[in-house]
C-alpha cells in the first residue's frame, strides 16, 4: 500500500495551475491572483470631511464659543463653495464632500448651534487644525500595490480595486471540473429499482462538492458499459473540462472499460493507498487533443463514503492547485480534538478516517469529538450527519479523552 503523504504528492504534481486569464473584477471573487495590482490614483483624491458638521478655520475657534458666518453649503459631489472660507466664516459640509479651500478642520454639528438655513453658526468647542479631514491619499498613494499575485480575492479586495480605478484583473480562472457516472447497474430516473439496479447518487454528490468547494461543476452524465461510449465521453470531457472525476472501477483487478479506456488514451496510476475508507484511487491525466494541455483525472472508488472521502483527501486540493492557491490553502485548515466517545479501529497499516460529529466548546475552549454513526463504506446517514473526519492512526481504538486531528468538512 502507498502511503498517505506519499499519494497527495503525486496528485498535486499532477495538477498545474492555469494560466491567468484578464476578468472583469464582478466574476473575480474568491479567484487567486496571476498578477498583481498597482494604485494609479491617490485614494481619496481630494480631501473630503469625515462628518456631517461645519469647515472651519482652526484658529479661528481656539476661543470656542465663536458666533461665524455661514457662506454656503457643501454636499458630497460637489467641487466647493463659491468662494473660500475666510476668517469669521465656515460652510456647511456633510460628510464625503470636499473641504473647501481655507478651512483646515472640520466641526461635528453636535458642537454647534444654529438652524440649518441660518446665515451663522455658533461653535462650542475648539478644535485641532485637521479635526476630521482625510488628507489626499489618507488611504492609498499613487504606485501603491494594493493586491499581489496569488492573493485569493475577497470582497475587500475587489471593493478595493474599484475604489483605485481597476475594472479587470489577471486571475486563474475557476476550473471546469466534469462529473461521470458508469455502469448498467446504474439508474438515475426515480423509477423502481429492478434486480441488480442501484440509483446513481455519486454523480449529484460529487457535483455537489465540485459546486461546495468552488468550482464549475459540469455533469458529464450517465453512461453504460460500453467501450465506445465510455471513450467518447472521457474525450468529450477532456475537451469541454480542465479536469474530470470519475468513480468506481479502481480497484486491484478490476477489469472495468473505464479502467481500459483511461489505461489506453492517458497516463494513469492505478494506486492502493494505506487509508479506511478510499483505498482504491486513480490519477493521471488525458491529453486534450486541440492545445496539447494534460487534463487531471481523478478516478474515485464507487462506495458513496468512500468517494466523498477521496474527494477531500486528493480532488479538493488538486482542483484548488488548478485554480492558483498555494500549498498553504490546498486543505480547510484541521483542528485537534477530544475524544468524547470512544472511537473504535484496530491495527491494519492505515490511517482510518471516522465520520465525526465535531463541536466547540466555549467552556473548556476545545473542540469535542464524537462519531456521527456507522463507519462502513456504504453508510450515507452517517458521513450526511458527519461535520468532519477525524483522522485515527493504526492502532487500537482512540479512548474517551484521547486527543485526534480533525479535518472539517464545512467551513
Amino acid at each position: 500500500m502507498i502511503p498517505l503523504d506519499e499519494a497527495r504528492r503525486y496528485v498535486l504534481a499532477g495538477c498545474h495551475p492555469r494560466p491567468g486569464v484578464e476578468t472583469p473584477l464582478s466574476r473575480c471573487l474568491g479567484l487567486v491572483t496571476a498578477a498583481g495590482a498597482v494604485a494609479g490614483e491617490a485614494v481619496p483624491s481630494f480631501a473630503n470631511t469625515a462628518m456631517d458638521g461645519y469647515a472651519v478655520r482652526a484658529a479661528d475657534v481656539a476661543s470656542a464659543p465663536v458666533t461665524l458666518r455661514v457662506v454656503g453649503t457643501v454636499r458630497a459631489g460637489m467641487s466647493g463653495v463659491d468662494s473660500p472660507v475666510g476668517p469669521g466664516e465656515a460652510a456647511r459640509i456633510m460628510t464625503g464632500a470636499p473641504v473647501p479651500p481655507g478651512a483646515d478642520a472640520i466641526v461635528r454639528v453636535e458642537l454647534t448651534e444654529g438652524a440649518p438655513d441660518s446665515d451663522s453658526v455658533i461653535v462650542r468647542a475648539a478644535v485641532p487644525e485637521g479635526n476630521h479631514v482625510r488628507p489626499v491619499g489618507d488611504d492609498v498613494e499613487p504606485g501603491d500595490h494594493v493586491v499581489g499575485v496569488g492573493a485569493v480575492l475577497t470582497p475587500g479586495h475587489l471593493g478595493l480595486l474599484a475604489t483605485v480605478g481597476v475594472r479587470a484583473l489577471k486571475v486563474v480562472p475557476r476550473p471546469r471540473v466534469g462529473v461521470i457516472s458508469t455502469g448498467d447497474e446504474l439508474v438515475d430516473d426515480g423509477a423502481p429499482l429492478g434486480p441488480g439496479q442501484i440509483r446513481d447518487s455519486n454523480r449529484l454528490t460529487l457535483l455537489s462538492l465540485v459546486a461546495e468547494s468552488g468550482f464549475e461543476a459540469v455533469d458529464l452524465g450517465l453512461v453504460r458499459d460500453d467501450e465506445d461510449a465510455i471513450e467518447a465521453a472521457l474525450r468529450g470531457g477532456v475537451a469541454r473540462c480542465d479536469a474530470l472525476v470519475t468513480s468506481g472501477g479502481v480497484s486491484m483487478g478490476d477489469f472495468d472499460f473505464v479502467k481500459v479506456v483511461l489505461d489506453r488514451i492517458g497516463d494513469m496510476r492505478w494506486m492502493q493507498i494505506a487509508i479506511k475508507p478510499a483505498k482504491p484511487l486513480a490519477f493521471g491525466t488525458v491529453t486534450r487533443a486541440s492545445d496539447g494541455t494534460p487534463v487531471p483525472i481523478f478516478g474515485l472508488p464507487g462506495n458513496p463514503v468512500s468517494s466523498m472521502v477521496s474527494f477531500e483527501l486528493f480532488c479538493r486540493p488538486g482542483l484548488r492547485r488548478l485554480a492558483g492557491h498555494g500549498d498553504a490553502d490546498l486543505d480547510r485548515p484541521a483542528v485537534l480534538g477530544i475524544v468524547d466517545e470512544q472511537l473504535d479501529r484496530r491495527p491494519d497499516g492505515k490511517i482510518h478516517f471516522a465520520r465525526v460529529a465535531c463541536r466547540y466548546d466555549g467552556a473548556t475552549g476545545t473542540y469535542r469529538v464524537r462519531s456521527a454513526g456507522a463507519q462502513g463504506s456504504h453508510h450515507m446517514a452517517a458521513m450526511a450527519a458527519a461535520d468532519a473526519l477525524a483522522e485515527l492512526p493504526d492502532g487500537d481504538a482512540l479512548e474517551v479523552g484521547s486527543t485526534v486531528r480533525v479535518r472539517p468538512l464545512r467551513p
